[in-house]
């Protein structure tokens, strides 16, 4: 996992260095890669998260373990940075209370409050923060009719200047007030970038589609089970969520926070693939890729849940491990059932417009079928799932 003492050294004046809060996670993951292959210029990385990963990433970076619900831990862990780190990326949230709750609000802004305190004081080679929230800025889980879509139903598609919700608690909302606050004067300039269904390669992410799915079909085809999409009709033959392959969310943050482009403080962005999907259309090439049953006449079923029909099978997965020789994970460090009947059973539609960011010059978009085939390939590759 690299250096896990996270030592300062010296720094020059012209060396970009690099704090990634989150490093484990889908998109911080893809931070390092993208920076450590990155020639012109040179980055220093250091990358902070509470747990390592289960296997190693890469040995480029420093990494720091840090509880940042913790202020004394985090100012003891993270001070000695602040005088020379250039670029933050807030790329880490908490999930432990609902995310419409008091108690999600509170704890996600003392982490933000803490690793500010902590770095702010002495911050003078500070240039940028980019700040990662999600699409579920536009809409609120409670006090308005959401739309489930069907024929005749308005489509929305979300721009940035969207205003904020008046109903329910959303703790991005908190985090950017509080960048609000604290940031100022003109020297550092801080953004948000707001992907939406994110897909990426970690063991440390709760609500991991591809590692969710990845487990679906392996147990799929160990227990020679039909591979069906279990949720709404309205899910299924319709665009719903927009995807957001990590790797490009990654290099929207590093455009963001380094071409030069973005100057004044608080843009946000639609981080999406900007390719629009129906599950129906791609379910049967994403079964083919998994080597499990294809029918396309019954690949659908309402009244399959993930959670029940899943969620008792970890001796299962235990049993993939040992025969496909894979990495040593527990079911849940990949599968979030649960996640999968909401996701698939979704209220409202969830579908950006990524105008803007375009117009700022990062003009990069995927095919959200291609993004879920490369990180199959990936996660095999890792031998987090088998082939």
């Amino acid at each position: 996992m690299g250096s896990e003492n996270g030592s300062v050294t010296n720094t020059n004046d012209d060396e970009n260095v690099a704090l990634i809060f989150g490093v484990t996670g889908l998109v911080g993951r893809e931070i390092v890669k993208t920076l450590t292959m990155s020639n012109k210029p040179k980055w220093r990385i250091y990358g902070v998260a509470r747990n390592p990963e289960i296997s190693s990433m890469t040995k480029m970076y420093s990494f720091i373990s840090c509880d940042l619900l913790n202020s004394s831990e985090t100012k003891q862990k993270l001070s000695p940075l602040q005088d020379i780190v250039s670029h933050v990326f807030w790329v880490t949230w908490s999930g432990e209370y609902p995310l419409d709750s008091d108690e999600c609000c509170v704890q996600n802004r003392t982490m933000l409050a803490n690793a500010l305190d902590a770095m702010l004081p002495n911050a003078k080679r500070l240039k940028h923060f980019s700040l990662q929230t999600g699409m579920k800025h536009y809409v609120s889980l409670v006090g308005e009719t959401l739309s489930r879509g069907g024929e005749g139903s308005s489509l929305c598609y979300y721009s940035e200047e969207c205003p904020r919700k008046s109903s329910g608690k959303n703790f991005y909302y908190v985090l950017e007030d509080l960048l609000k606050e604290k940031i100022s004067g003109d020297s550092v300039v801080w953004s948000v970038q707001r992907p939406g269904l994110l897909m990426g390669s970690s063991t440390r992410t709760l609500y991991n589609f591809m590692g969710s799915l990845c487990v679906y079909g392996a147990m799929c085809k160990y227990l020679n089970l039909p591979f069906v999409f279990g949720g709404t009709r309205e899910c299924w033959e319709e665009c719903y969520i927009d995807g957001s392959d990590s790797n490009l969310v990654a290099e929207q943050h590093i455009f963001a926070a380094t071409s030069g482009r973005v100057r004044d403080k608080g843009e946000a962005f639609n981080a999406i693939n900007g390719v629009g999907f129906t599950w129906k259309e791609i379910w049967p090439e994403i079964g083919r890729k998994l080597g499990v049953q294809v029918n396309e006449a019954t690949m659908f079923d309402e009244g399959f849940w993930f959670e029940r029909e899943m969620g008792e099978r970890k001796h299962v997965w235990d049993e993939i491990l040992v025969k496909e020789e894979l990495v040593r994970t527990r079911m849940e460090d990949l599968a979030n059932w649960v996640f999968m009947d909401v996701l698939f059973r979704c209220p409202f539609k969830l579908l950006g417009r990524r105008d803007k960011v375009d117009k700022f010059g990062f003009k990069r978009k995927y095919r959200t079928l291609d993004s879920i085939l490369y990180w199959i390939d990936v996660m095999r590759e890792e031998k987090l799932i088998p082939y």
